[in-house]
C-alpha cells in the first residue's frame, strides 16, 4: 500500500492551497468554563474515530499516512508534540480485496482532517444501510488507490543514468511494440514517447 510517514498523498487527488485551508471550528465545541473559546477535536480522539468508522465499514489493512512520525508498537499513529507544515491526512485500506484511499487537507489541523474523513465514511455507510452493498461499492469506485506513475527511465526500462544510445535503442524497441498498428495502444505509445522526450529533452 504505502507508508505511514511521511504523508503519502494519493496520485490524482488535488491539494488544497495553504491559504485556503480552514480552522476546523465546525468540529469543535464551545468551552464556557474560562470565558468563551472553541475547543478543537484532539488528534487522538479524531484518529480513534476514524479507525472506528473504517472498522464499521469493513476496511482491512488500514494505513494512516501523515506527517506525524510517532507510532506505537502496533503501528498506530500517535500525536506528535510538534507542529507540521502539512497536516493533510491520507488513509489507505482494502475493502472486498480492492485497494482504496481517501484523503483530506481542507483543514490546517490533522484532527480536523481526520474528523472530516470520519464523517464522510459515516455518511457513505448509510448507503449500505439503506441502499444495499451495490450502492456502497459504486460510491467507492472513485476511491481506488491508483499506482504512482512510473519515472521516465522506468517506462523505457533503462537506468536513470542511461547513455543516449541506450535510451534511443530502448525507445525504438518499445515504440515498435506499443504502436497501435503493432497491436499496442495509443496511451502506451504516447507514454513511451513522453518518457523518451523527458530523458533526452527532444521530441521522438
Amino acid at each position: 500500500m504505502t507508508q505511514a510517514y511521511p504523508l503519502a498523498w494519493p496520485d490524482g487527488w488535488p491539494r488544497t492551497p495553504v491559504e485556503k485551508r480552514e480552522r476546523p471550528y465546525r468540529f469543535g465545541k464551545t468551552d464556557y468554563s474560562d470565558g468563551y473559546k472553541r475547543v478543537l477535536p484532539t488528534f487522538a480522539k479524531s484518529r480513534d474515530r476514524l479507525y472506528d468508522e473504517l472498522r464499521k465499514l469493513g476496511a482491512k489493512n488500514v494505513i494512516l499516512s501523515t506527517n506525524h512520525p510517532s507510532t506505537d508498537k502496533y503501528g498506530i499513529v500517535i500525536e506528535s508534540k510538534r507542529r507540521v507544515e502539512d497536516d493533510g491526512i491520507a488513509v489507505y485500506f482494502t475493502m472486498n480485496g480492492q485497494a482504496l484511499v481517501m484523503a483530506c487537507d481542507r483543514f490546517d489541523d490533522a484532527g480536523g482532517n481526520m474528523t472530516s474523513l470520519s464523517l464522510a465514511i459515516e455518511a457513505m455507510r448509510q448507503l449500505e444501510r439503506h441502499g444495499g452493498g451495490t450502492m456502497l461499492e459504486r460510491a467507492f469506485t472513485g476511491f481506488v488507490a491508483l499506482p504512482a506513475p512510473k519515472a521516465p527511465h522506468e517506462v523505457l526500462g533503462v537506468p536513470p543514468n542511461a547513455s543516449p544510445d541506450d535510451i534511443r535503442a530502448a525507445y525504438k524497441r518499445l515504440a515498435l511494440k506499443t504502436h497501435p498498428d503493432a497491436g499496442g495502444s495509443t496511451d502506451a505509445f504516447h507514454a513511451v514517447q513522453q518518457a523518451y522526450e523527458a530523458m533526452t529533452g527532444r521530441a521522438a
